[in-house]
């Protein structure tokens, strides 16, 4: 369910703490940039030889019609070096800047950092926690976690297993915080793999809102300011949303794209 709706019928969060409705910009970032940049944003590849013989075809477009690929989690189906190796080497041959953030598969076989260190070699810009500049376009990027939406969230009380696991959200969000913090620019684009707002899951089983994503992370977002926000992981939730503050929140989950008329495996935003 949306927490609230616009008199436009849009959907928002409830956000546990009231954010900023406008970020202040300072001096120096009153610049303008006239060129759009294209993104396509795609997530949850769960890539595998099987898998990318049936797209590499419409993929292979991409580079013709982006100025950048973003990768919103899971490029792995289960975090195997392996699996990134074949993955890399198609995203080598689409020569075309690429960001991205891991997702939950990432992390399967507790070889993230192995991952990262793949991609990096290859050219691919991981954040995590951390921010990336590129022709006048921020980007700020981290995991993200689970723990619910709104006055629905999990909160740090009881157990000691309940507080690690709100603790782990936090981290994120506090991840999310400091990679923000670093954007010098107007122009500034979020990159999760689980979703800041309730809305973009909805399609998904109601009892499992609270394992897709936690608007701890709408409110920083919306403390900072930001432009667009991408996300994954929610393969049957709706492709768009906003947070409480208005920033639009979109789910380019790949099985949401493909069940679209017509199928599409990205989806292109101008920044």
């Amino acid at each position: 369910m949306c927490w609230l709706s616009t008199a436009r019928g849009e959907c928002l969060e409830n956000s546990i703490l009231p954010p900023m409705a406008l970020r202040y910009r300072r001096p120096h970032e009153l610049t303008y940039n006239w060129r759009l940049m294209r993104i396509a944003a795609t997530a949850d590849l769960h890539f595998s030889a099987q898998s990318y013989s049936t797209i590499q075809d419409q993929f292979v477009k991409v580079r013709d019609e982006a100025d950048l690929l973003l990768i919103a989690g899971d490029l792995t189906n289960y975090g195997q070096p392996p699996e990134m190796e074949m993955l890399l080497n198609a995203l080598v041959r689409l020569r075309l800047p690429t960001v991205a953030v891991l997702g939950n598969h990432d992390y399967e076989s507790g070889q993230e950092c192995e991952l990262q260190r793949m991609m990096a070699a290859a050219g691919i810009k991981v954040l995590d926690g951390t921010g990336y500049e590129r022709d006048g376009v921020g980007f700020a990027g981290t995991k993200g976690f689970v723990g619910g939406f709104g006055r629905g969230v999990l909160t740090a009380f009881g157990e000691r297993e309940v507080k690690v696991f709100v603790q782990a959200a936090i981290d994120e969000a506090l991840k999310l915080e400091r990679a923000m913090s670093q954007l010098r620019t107007t122009k500034r684009i979020v990159v999760l793999h689980y979703s800041p707002i309730a809305c973009t899951v909805m399609g998904e089983a109601p009892e499992i809102y609270p394992f897709l994503g936690t608007s701890r992370l709408a409110e920083v977002i919306d403390r900072h300011g930001a432009d667009l926000v991408f996300h994954g992981h929610a393969h049957r939730g709706a492709l768009e949303g906003k947070t409480t503050g208005g920033v639009p929140v979109h789910n380019v989950a790949i099985t949401l794209l493909q069940r679209q008329n017509p199928p599409a495996l990205y989806r292109i935003f101008d920044v």
